[in-house]
């Protein structure tokens, strides 16, 4: 996995990710969204799935440990792109509203039925 990084004046950063996010990286996402979120002036972290093939339950383990951080410094963290079957697993699992991602009118992607964590 591999990870670029944008900032932007506003204090937005964007995280570029490709490649899987799954057991075997989800600590080194970690890692990243700490540095991202230590650095001053950091008021939003936007995680681009557009290039992560692949999310296992540690992948959306590591997303929601940085979404946590974020609101603990005054912060914010969503996702966005990801690809159908990245989609997929934000939505069975229920923390697409957690995260952010919303379809493009701005509902949330969660199937009626299921209910949303709080």
């Amino acid at each position: 996995m591999q990870v670029g990084t944008r900032h932007t004046d506003s204090g937005r950063v964007v995280l570029a990710v490709a490649g899987e996010i799954d057991m075997a990286s989800a600590g080194r996402l970690d890692q990243v969204l700490d540095a991202v979120l230590d650095r001053p002036g950091v008021v939003e972290v936007v995680v681009d799935l557009a290039e992560v093939p692949f999310l296992d339950s540690t992948g959306v383990a590591a997303l929601l440990r940085g979404a946590a951080e974020a609101v603990g410094r005054g912060a914010t963290l969503r996702v966005t792109n990801p690809r159908p079957v990245v989609a997929r697993v934000l939505r069975i699992t229920a923390v697409d509203v957690l995260l952010g991602f919303t379809d493009g009118d701005g509902r949330s992607t969660v199937e009626p039925g299921w209910r949303g964590l709080s």
